[in-house]
């Protein structure tokens, strides 16, 4: 399983965070509609409450779906708008679990 933290601030006006979830909803609904994908990669958004730091972790079962995802065109048109919203600082770290609960 690869991991990666995605992390950055909204940078736009807070009127613009419901459209800004909603899109994030639409890319997670096509790669679970991606028949390619589904199961294969998942992909989780978080914010900190009343705050404006966003935090998505990402896994993927293998490189194979990484390559899939990223020659997707929703992929890129998702990343640039996230490099947009986030005022064009955005940081993925890949990330590994220690421990974790059953």
């Amino acid at each position: 399983m690869k991991r990666f933290l995605i992390s950055y601030k909204f940078s736009l006006d807070p009127e613009a965070e419901a459209a800004w979830h909603r899109r994030v909803g639409e890319f997670i609904a096509a790669i679970d509609g991606d028949p390619e994908l589904a199961g294969r990669i998942t992909y989780r958004c978080m914010k900190v409450k009343d705050g404006a730091s966003y935090y998505h972790l990402a896994e993927a079962a293998d490189d194979a779906a990484i390559q899939t995802l990223q020659q997707r065109a929703f992929f890129r048109s998702y990343t640039e708008e996230t490099k947009r919203v986030a005022g064009g600082e955005v940081t993925v770290s890949p990330i590994e679990t220690l421990a974790e609960t059953k």
